[in-house]
């Protein structure tokens, strides 16, 4: 994996909004209308071809293929694991959270007027956990390798689904434990971890949950903290014989555009995010929630060889961060850890969920612009030159 040795880098959390034609289209077939499936594979192709051209365009270097093929960063996985049939409907998975009861009120008008991710279909384990997704996988990889042809990327990853965010989505009705049930997914997930990294890519684990879980439940901090290491014992074991230097670990606060008091702070899980077997580490700082957190790699020393990812674009507002201001994100973090271990990141995707409307799509181009013009101007402090 690359570091900043000439100038900052730049990247974003994986999901970017799709055009909409190829949306209708997707949702046509999550509906199980009939479509017609070499036009669907070609409007496929052509997103992921417009998506790695727009982030070049951009100014951003280390680019995925804005999950443009996948439903949603998470559910995608229903359709590559075996074991499962259709459950019920699927909650809200902020209900009973200690968000919601903090501000039950605001909470009630966001689900009124339609706010957060559509209802989806919770899956149910109902035997032996399979990685089936093989075409799904290979169709991706495909994609993305016939974009980058001729492409002037400095990488590029493809972003994955952690085994503790397949637990927490998809009901258990076959493991005896939680914690069995938790192992045999990170087996089968480990099928679509290597054959990334084995196609040439970076691997992105996605794991929201990782931090989310202390608002979302009602466990205590320390209990909080056993939980996570047990969920990093399950990732890097499906993470095992994969080189760490091919792995960068996501984890944010969800999508949730909320007041977030709840929000677990960095200094308290950030020693167990630093055992998983990845050389990057993206998380949020331009919420401003955690902007002040920075100041925990005073104390949390980077491990040599580590690269850290901070959000310094949010997709918690509508506001278009100011380049000077991500420009001193950026060189607060390099003189904390090092500028050749920093890259500039996103808080978390957009459109994560591909019917999201929290941000439109004018504004995604114009944070992730905002964000290649900070990092040139961090790259002009911090090295001399632009």
């Amino acid at each position: 994996m690359k570091h900043s040795t000439e100038k900052i880098l730049t990247t974003h959390a994986g999901s970017l909004p799709r055009p909409e034609d190829w949306l209708a289209m997707m949702q046509d077939r999550e509906k199980g209308g009939r479509i017609d499936a070499q036009a669907y594979a070609a409007r496929n192709r052509q997103a992921v071809s417009d998506i790695v051209k727009k982030q070049l365009a951009l100014g951003i270097d280390v680019i995925d293929d804005g999950e443009q093929g996948k439903p949603s960063f998470l559910t995608y996985i229903n359709e590559r694991l075996g074991g499962f049939e259709p459950g019920g409907p699927r909650g809200s998975p902020w209900a009973g959270s200690r968000e919601v009861k903090s501000f039950p009120e605001y909470y009630e008008a966001m689900a009124r007027a339609g706010g957060g991710p559509g209802a989806t279909i919770r899956m149910k384990c109902t035997g032996p956990i399979t990685y089936k997704g093989q075409a799904q996988l290979k169709n991706d990889l495909e994609n993305f390798k016939a974009a980058l042809a001729g492409a002037d990327a400095a990488e590029a990853f493809i972003p994955a689904i952690s085994p503790a965010n397949v637990e927490e989505w998809q009901q258990n009705a076959y493991y005896k434990t939680q914690e069995e049930y938790l192992f045999a997914i990170a087996d089968a997930m480990s099928v679509e971890y290597k054959a990334i990294v084995d196609a040439g890519f970076l691997l992105q684990i996605d794991d929201p949950r990782f931090a989310t879980y202390y608002a979302m439940s009602e466990v205590s901090l320390a209990e909080c903290r056993k939980w996570a290491e047990i969920r990093i014992e399950a990732l890097n074991q499906a993470l095992r014989g994969i080189p760490e230097d091919r792995i960068r670990f996501h984890t944010c606060y969800s999508i949730n555009m909320g007041p977030r008091v709840h929000d677990m702070e960095l200094k308290d899980l950030v020693d167990i995010m630093l055992k998983i077997r990845a050389q990057a580490y993206s998380f949020e700082t331009a919420n401003p929630r955690h902007e002040h957190e920075w100041k925990v790699w005073e104390t949390a020393k980077l491990p040599p060889g580590k690269i850290i990812i901070p959000g310094v674009i949010s997709h918690t507002t509508v506001l278009v961060e100011h380049p000077e201001l991500i420009a001193q994100w950026l060189v607060r973090f390099a003189k904390v850890v090092g500028r050749e271990n920093v890259i500039g990141g996103s808080d978390c995707g957009f459109a994560t969920f591909a019917t999201s409307k929290e941000i439109h799509p004018s504004i995604v181009w114009a944070k992730l612009g905002a964000l290649a013009e900070g990092a040139r101007l961090a790259t002009q402090e911090l090295w001399g030159r632009a």
